[in-house]
């Protein structure tokens, strides 16, 4: 065994070398969700800690003023720590935070969020409200999309990747996601394993089945199930589709998605159903809308319909706004708060989604509110219309700058700014926000991810009268 180093020094001089173990108190969480721990002037990042946890670690990855390290022994447990709710929550790379009391998870996210609007935001003194607390942190992902493998005697395997591998952790069941989802986990593979379908091999590029999609409406139970391949000539697909369709009562249709790309992508262009319908139906917001395979959708239903009445509480609408949905996806939060406005506009740079957010209208009778293509920076400018509410729903990567200032160039009254990032949240309200023209009110954040470190937030923002 390795000496173990000595950490009572608090300078730099002592050499951290790979490999050697180093005792060290958890003393705080990244936002990557692993644990943090201090020596003299150096950190320490470890996956598997929690704050308080005092613990040795091996020290993998070494640089002048950090390193990355592993849990080897824990020596003083946490009072935050707790037994997971997963067998395979040490080995699979699905969530990072089992070991993690509830309370503290929220508590840690409310501080990310914090410390992002103070360090990169610049914000001093923002009320960052706690998180919304969620009914059930387990048992609540209305979709999962599993890698498929084979183990060393040839049998289907479906689950997440191990941590920091490409190794498949198998699972006949995930804490994480709808109980009512976990019989056709299990039961799938050995379908795939008896018709024969090839597994694709990522390193050599060969085989067919890539992945297995599930999703199921919450409010309906309406489930669908999509294979997605690489080559979409598996033999037989079709009976077996049908067979899936009268042995699952729920299952309303089964896809299948071709990804012929060398890509992390999980999905393909071309979606075909096979058996049954194309879509799966779902209540949110006292609305129906139809979710297809490869729809995005926020995966916990119930932290989003919370978010949204959040929102609607802080707007006040008075029923003769014109508002403006960046980013606007299939209308989720576009179709609600049109019910409530005069004039509604969604903008959203994917043609399927766009159609979808049509249909979703109209199956709903939501008739003040249009749809538009493109990328957000280019449709954003060319509106002949001044805003009086803007909401921008980004992806992580945040806004275009050109977005930011088309904004401060309209000046709508209010702007409602939902992030999955925390990071470049606080990066954009600072360009909002810059020259007085905006003030950020508030920022409510929100457990979409229980059992990781993502954390979701509306950040509400007011034009400053001039």
């Amino acid at each position: 065994m390795p000496t173990q180093l000595d950490t009572s020094f608090s300078d730099n001089t002592t050499e951290w070398r790979q490999g050697e173990l180093l005792e060290v108190t958890i003393t705080d969480l990244s936002d990557r969700g692993d644990g943090v721990g201090r020596a003299g002037s150096r950190v320490v990042f470890v996956p598997d800690t929690v704050t308080g946890d005092r613990a040795l670690v091996r020290l993998m990855h070494v640089k002048p003023n950090l390193a990355h390290a592993k849990l080897y022994k824990l020596l003083e447990a946490s009072p935050h720590r707790i037994r997971p709710g997963c067998i395979v929550a040490d080995k699979c790379g699905g969530c990072q935070w089992q070991h993690v009391d509830y309370d503290y998870q929220r508590e840690a996210k409310q501080n990310q969020v914090v410390q992002a609007l103070e360090r990169i935001g610049g914000f001093r003194n923002i009320a960052v409200d706690p998180v919304l607390n969620v009914s059930e942190p387990l048992h609540y992902r209305n979709k999962s999309t599993y890698p498929l493998g084979s183990s060393n005697t040839r049998q289907v395997q479906a689950g997440y990747y191990q941590k920091g591998t490409h190794q498949i952790v198998n699972l006949n069941q995930c804490p994480i996601q709808d109980e009512r989802l976990n019989p056709l986990l299990a039961e799938v593979k050995q379908d795939i394993q008896q018709q024969g379908w090839r597994i694709y091999d990522e390193k050599y590029h060969r085989g067919q089945l890539r992945h297995l999609a599930l999703r199921i409406g919450q409010r309906t139970g309406e489930i669908l199930l999509t294979l997605i391949t690489a080559d979409p000539d598996l033999p037989n697909l079709e009976a077996q589709a049908q067979e899936w369709l009268q042995r699952y009562e729920n299952l309303v249709g089964v896809s299948l998605n071709v990804q012929r790309d060398r890509t992390n992508a999980i999905f393909g262009s071309e979606t075909h159903c096979i058996a049954g319908q194309p879509f799966l139906s779902e209540r949110f917001a006292n609305l129906t809308f139809h979710i297809r395979p490869d729809t995005f959708f926020q995966v916990h239903t119930e932290q989003t319909e919370a978010l949204l009445n959040i929102v609607l509480e802080q707007l006040n609408l008075q029923g003769d706004e014109t508002f403006v949905d960046a980013y606007c996806g299939i209308g989720t939060m576009t179709l609600p708060i049109a019910q409530r406005v005069k004039t509604a506009i969604g903008l959203e740079i994917q043609p399927e989604a766009i159609e979808q957010a049509q249909q979703n209208a109209s199956l709903n009778g939501i008739e003040n509110v249009r749809f538009e293509v493109g990328a957000v920076e280019k449709v954003l400018q060319s509106l002949e219309i001044h805003p009086d509410l803007v909401m921008l729903d980004p992806p992580r990567k945040g806004c275009d700058a050109t977005v930011l200032e088309t904004l401060r160039q309209q000046k709508p009254k209010q702007i409602v700014y939902v992030s999955c990032n925390a990071a470049t949240l606080a990066r954009d309200l600072k360009l909002l926000c810059a020259d007085d023209a905006y003030q950020l009110i508030r920022v409510q954040p929100a457990d979409f991810f229980p059992q990781t470190a993502h954390v979701e937030c509306a950040a509400f923002l007011n034009r400053v009268e001039e």
